[in-house]
């Protein structure tokens, strides 16, 4: 079966960077394809923890018609056994890595 490339959301490079700037490790994963996500993110806690999250960019600009998930990232989402977070923005980021930080403090 035959995959062409994935296209890569306009607002990836802007969130990577977010990620990045605030202290996260990141590695982009869209050029995987098969439905599996844009981003490993990792977040350090405190001692010899850390977060890893699996992250879906999609563009917040667009109407939410095109910001659906394609059938494979569905299925991916569907059969992956932890949770898969959908950042749609910047800010998105932040507060998803400001959640992973707080809940590290309880």
């Amino acid at each position: 079966m035959g995959y062409r490339v994935a296209r890569v959301d306009a607002n990836q490079n802007d969130i990577v960077k977010k990620f990045r700037d605030l202290g996260a490790v990141v590695f982009v994963t869209s050029s995987i394809g098969h439905g599996f996500t844009d981003l490993v993110v990792g977040i350090k806690l405190t001692g010899c923890r850390l977060w890893i999250g699996l992250i879906e960019i999609k563009d917040g600009n667009k109407p939410p018609s095109k910001q659906k998930l394609t059938k494979d990232e569905q299925r991916f989402h569907d059969e992956w056994a932890g949770a898969v977070y959908i950042i749609k923005s910047t800010a998105e980021a932040q507060e998803l890595y400001e959640m992973v930080k707080y809940y590290d403090g309880i």
